[in-house]
């Protein structure tokens, strides 16, 4: 006896095979595309001239600046540095 299969069945089956097709059509673009193409190397492109620096001297010219005044010397530092053991707490 033979079986015998729907036609809705069989047309459904068809369906399927054929989105299983593309599916795997799909990723073997994408796997080819992806790990075996050649890399593009990117466009040569001009850099743009640096763009012209001005600086703006009067600025060191104003009064409240003129009030600073230096430090004095610093003494050099006398005593031992740094601890025996410096991993061990205070």
């Amino acid at each position: 006896m033979a079986i015998i299969i729907p036609f809705r069945e069989r047309k459904k089956q068809r369906y399927l095979f054929f989105v299983l097709g593309i599916a795997i059509f799909g990723i073997i673009f994408f796997v080819w595309y992806t790990y075996f193409a050649k890399p593009r190397l990117p466009a040569p492109s001009l850099p743009s001239p640096p763009p012209e620096i001005k600086i703006n001297f009067e600025v060191l010219e104003a009064p409240i600046l003129k009030e600073f005044q230096p430090f004095g010397e610093i003494p050099p530092f006398e005593g031992a540095i740094g601890r025996e053991n410096p991993f061990i707490p205070y």
